[in-house]
């Protein structure tokens, strides 16, 4: 039988802080749209922008945008407030909105999203499901041949 080799404390040790090096040196990666870094998104213009779209969300924007959906904008743009509450779930995420709280009406509720910089290119209504998933409780009274007995008492 071949004798199982015990490792010392030493050795431990110097494997432990060995892993915690290398877990060390890695840093979280900046985030980049389309090659592009947050900062260089934030100074371009509308129209650059657009270019780097999706081609769906990219001619949303560039037929023109309703009446309701226009008000949406200057309204994010105008104003300071915390949280903005809106109906239009049709709306492509742009740079602008990065930081921002808005509450995305689902159909019954506002639901509250808060948009991150992987969101940009992506409409609004897809973080704010519509369909709940269903969750099944235990059988109910008459599931079951056993449900039917009723004890008296």
């Amino acid at each position: 039988m071949a004798k199982k080799k015990s490792s010392s404390g030493k050795a431990a040790r110097r494997r432990v802080r060995k892993k915690k090096g290398v877990i060390g040196t890695r840093r979280k990666k900046e985030f980049a749209y389309r090659g592009y870094p947050m900062e260089d998104l934030e100074k371009m213009s509308l129209d650059e922008i657009l270019d780097l779209l999706p081609a769906r969300a990219r001619r949303s924007y560039k037929r023109g945008l309703n009446e309701e959906q226009q008000a949406f904008l200057d309204r994010l743009r105008k104003t300071d407030e915390e949280i903005i509450k809106t109906h239009r779930r049709e709306i492509v995420i742009l740079p602008e909105f990065v930081g921002r709280k808005i509450a995305v009406h689902n159909g019954k509720e506002f639901i509250q999203v808060a948009i991150k910089p992987e969101m940009i290119g992506h409409y609004l209504g897809e973080f704010a499901l519509t369909r709940k998933s269903v969750t099944h409780s235990g059988p109910g009274v008459g599931a079951t041949r056993s449900s039917k007995y009723m004890p008296l008492k």
